[in-house]
């Protein structure tokens, strides 16, 4: 009897010894990042307000009708959260909301990513089309 009380009590030290849920969970400290995430630029004003505070704004022309927009909204919004991206602005206007500032940015096809260097009102960077690798080296270039 002593054998059987000796192996059921080896099973159970098992048990609760590998199985994770009977451990005490072990606390991590880790630094959350913040989220920077895409701002949404309602006006003209905030536009040239947003170029002036912030050194590398990333702007995306898009449309809401706009399948390749769509497409790559979701890459931008990861982009935005990436570390090495901490310092640039993402910004985004909707082209039929904003008609005059997309007509005065120039763009004529939607997704366009323009890319504002230290206050300039002129793109140092300009992509026309939904090309997430061509993004990404232009954000590298100037993060």
């Amino acid at each position: 009897m002593s054998t059987k009380f000796y192996r059921a009590a080896q099973s159970t030290f098992r048990q609760t010894l590998y199985r994770p849920s009977q451990i005490a969970p072990l606390r991590q400290f880790h630094t959350t990042l913040p989220k920077m995430t895409v701002h949404n630029i309602q006006t003209a004003d905030e536009f040239k307000q947003a170029i002036k505070d912030n050194k590398v704004v990333l702007l995306d022309a898009f449309a809401t009708w706009c399948g390749p927009c769509k497409a790559i909204a979701p890459i931008l919004a990861k982009h935005s959260n990436d570390e090495q991206f901490k310092d640039i602005f993402f910004a985004k206007i909707d082209v039929d909301d904003l008609p005059e500032l997309a007509q005065e940015l120039g763009i004529t096809a939607m997704p366009t990513f323009l890319l504002f260097k230290d206050g300039a009102q002129e793109p140092a960077e300009k992509l026309v089309g939904a090309n997430p690798n061509t993004l990404v080296e232009i954000l590298k270039k100037h993060a």
